[in-house]
């Protein structure tokens, strides 16, 4: 009861890095609120699984272990998670962002008649008044996440009704395990008093998942290009400089919306979040949602024209000059160093 739950996707096998953030997060704000970290796993093969969960802190693990729970199909795993929930009343349920919780925690949200939160990039604990009738409450999550195309920070909080439900963003939270194990304990419920069997109507016939092309997230060095790189082509000297130094190249939703490189490139708080050791921002101004998305990078280096851009006052160094002449040099004297 008014537990903390983190919905945990499997995927070959294997915990999604997303929801070891979650668990991360979840166990802070389970020791914020003085309750229960307790995860819901679903899949096929997951014997032993749950030592993994014991190193997130979670106190419970509710396994569903079944042949049919993989790969993921949305009705047995909505039915599974609905019931679960009305029988265990947590207070907070977080999923992942991803393909498969943006299918999940909106059935679940619907079932269970409450309030959901999508692609967050912080989840705090608050209370809140309200302004209409004075009502008070104590230790509300709240849900923030950008808003009207990221130009402003909403915070939402869900008052009336538990449990209160957010999808998170991968790469947003941190990954910190503990540095010693809980000893938790692990619950398995009977399957067939959570499912029907026309759970099941579909079959998958063909499974296909396409590759990441790039792996942004994982990359220790990235060089990102905002509109101030001025062209496609210029950003070609971005990539010919990540190939000599082994790195990979990210953007600002500028330089995406401009069309210079793909979405998939964009970084901040409406694409991805990294931390990587080196961060090189070229003609990048620093709004605050990019910014959002990288200030934790270990070293910060800002290549801009205008001494003033916001991006330098978080950079551990700064070069001013214009991209078009920076960048020519730096091959250049990275080539030399590599040979």
């Amino acid at each position: 009861m008014n537990n903390i739950f983190v919905y945990c996707e499997i995927e070959e096998g294997l915990i999604a890095d997303v929801s070891y953030e979650l668990l991360s997060k979840g166990r802070k704000l389970a020791d914020e609120l003085q309750c229960k970290l307790n995860a819901v796993v679903i899949g096929d093969d997951l014997n032993g699984i749950e030592n993994n969960l014991f190193k997130y802190g979670v106190d419970t693990a509710f396994v569903f272990d079944d042949n049919r729970f993989y790969p993921y199909r949305t009705l047995p795993h909505a039915s599974i998670v609905t019931k679960l929930f009305e029988e265990e009343k947590p207070q907070i349920a977080l999923f992942g962002a991803t393909s498969i919780g943006r299918d999940l925690a909106p059935r679940v949200a619907s079932a269970l008649k409450s309030g959901l939160t999508a692609d967050c990039t912080n989840l705090v604990i608050g209370d809140y008044t309200e302004t209409r009738t004075g009502k008070e409450y104590k230790n509300l999550l709240y849900q923030i996440r950008p808003a009207f195309g990221g130009s402003i920070i909403a915070t939402i909080v869900n008052p009336d009704t538990k449990p209160q439900l957010a999808t998170v963003r991968e790469g947003v939270m941190k990954n910190e395990p503990l540095t010693k194990p809980i000893n938790g304990e692990v619950v398995k419920h009977n399957i067939d008093d959570y499912i029907k069997n026309e759970d099941f109507v579909l079959d998958i016939i063909e499974r296909h998942i396409e590759a990441k092309k790039i792996n942004i997230k994982g990359a220790s060095i990235i060089i990102a290009g905002g509109y101030g790189v001025g062209s496609k082509a210029s950003f070609d000297k971005l990539f010919e400089l990540a190939e000599i130094l082994g790195a990979e190249v990210g953007a600002s939703r500028a330089a995406v919306d401009a069309g210079f490189v793909d979405h998939e490139r964009q970084i901040g708080q409406t694409g991805i979040t990294v931390r990587p050791k080196l961060y090189i921002a070229c003609g990048i101004s620093g709004a605050v949602q990019h910014r959002a998305g990288m200030d934790e990078s270990a070293m910060i280096i800002s290549i801009n024209s205008d001494p003033k851009a916001p991006i330098n006052s978080i950079a551990d160094y700064v070069i001013i000059g214009d991209i078009n002449d920076v960048m020519p040099k730096m091959i250049k004297k990275y080539k030399e160093l590599s040979k």
